[in-house]
């Protein structure tokens, strides 16, 4: 066969997808939910770019912790040349564990200065966005690992006023779970004691698209790891804008 000669064309380059807002998501490997609610998010110019990072179905504190040496791989799979405007780690329970520093060293190995966050951090910045004093909270994990999420709230400040948990210790369980057993949970928690808002944890939780609808019918916010987290990122982007369909935190700013 023979081929016509190779023409070389002219072109021109632009700043391509992601030209309002690079994000960089570190996903768990077993993570079935976040990138699909990730997709709720729709901003023209604003687009995030996933990696996933090697983790155990069963969620222990030994297997969430272990993940901390993984984490810079992880991070370095975000090629630097993108300029990521910030950089989350995806992992509620893990990155409790792990602690904030730990998770920002981790990231900035492969993305010096680089704005980062993950799911606790989120939480507790959106809750002191809408002064938050007061949280029920809601995980699907086992004692072991809820304690300490709970105990980062405290931590920070606020009262844990109700504790509610599936005790589901595998994540592909917990992905299934189902958006009306979320919901019921959410009721349960809500209903027990006073709160200001309603904390749903883990990003393997299915929750963001029922965010508004919660709200209105408990009567304070109700956020979860996944809705706190991409919020967060677009605010460290610098991506201001108020959305409609997920609650107030995404009419809200972050609190200086």
């Amino acid at each position: 066969m023979t081929l016509p000669p190779l023409v070389q064309l002219p072109f021109e380059t632009d700043e391509g997808f992601g030209a309002r807002a690079r994000i960089g998501l570190i996903v768990l490997e077993s993570d079935q939910t976040i990138e699909a609610e990730a997709r709720m998010i729709d901003l023209e110019g604003v687009d995030i770019y996933h990696s996933r990072i090697p983790n155990a179905m069963e969620v222990t504190p030994e297997t969430l912790t272990a993940m901390a040496e993984r984490l810079p791989a992880a991070a370095a799979l975000l090629p630097a040349q993108f300029a990521f405007d910030a950089i989350a780690y995806g992992c509620t329970s893990a990155s409790t564990l792990i602690g904030d520093e730990g998770v920002e060293n981790a990231i900035h190995s492969a993305h010096p200065g680089v704005a980062c966050t993950n799911p606790i951090a989120a939480a507790i910045a959106a809750f002191r966005a809408l002064d938050v004093q007061r949280v029920a909270v809601v995980t699907p994990y086992t004692e072991d690992v809820t304690a300490p999420v709970a105990a980062k709230f405290a931590d920070a400040g606020m009262t844990v006023t109700a504790l509610g948990s599936f005790l589901e210790s595998n994540d592909f369980t917990v992905a299934r779970i189902s958006p009306e057993s979320v919901a019921a949970g959410v009721r349960t928690v809500a209903g027990s004691a006073h709160c200001d808002a309603v904390f749903v944890s883990c990003t393997s939780v299915r929750m963001m698209a029922d965010a508004q609808r919660l709200e209105d019918e408990i009567g304070v916010p109700v956020i979860s790891s996944t809705v706190a987290l991409l919020w967060h990122l677009l605010r460290l982007a610098g991506v201001r804008d108020e959305l409609e369909g997920f609650g107030s935190l995404y009419r809200s700013q972050p609190a200086d």
